[in-house]
């Protein structure tokens, strides 16, 4: 369950905020994998959206994922945002690549 501060934080327009996977610290094989091995996790889980991009009409184009879903993320790019000693991302809508499940 999202603590408190998490539940505050709505992003403005087509921002999305993410959490990033875990990553894995050990192989299928039962192999540990140093920190310094371990890539980019690009797979995440997003856990707040903002309203859309703003039409000149004053309405909002809907947001194509929403709270929940799990997204593939690009390797570079992003607002680190650290909120109780756990570390989340924004995105703009656009840069996220896909959405899975």
């Amino acid at each position: 369950m999202a603590s408190s501060a998490l539940k505050r934080i709505i992003p403005l327009f087509d921002r999305v905020l993410v959490q990033r996977f875990a990553a894995e610290k050990v192989t299928k094989g039962g192999i540990h994998v140093p920190e310094k091995s371990l890539g980019k996790v690009l797979n995440a889980t997003v856990i707040a959206v903002g309203k859309g991009l703003k039409q000149k009409d004053g309405t909002h184009v809907p947001m194509s994922v929403q709270a929940g879903d799990k997204v593939l993320l690009p390797e570079y790019g992003g607002t680190k945002v650290e909120i109780e000693d756990k570390e989340y991302f924004i995105f703009k809508e656009a840069d996220i690549i896909a959405k899975w499940e």
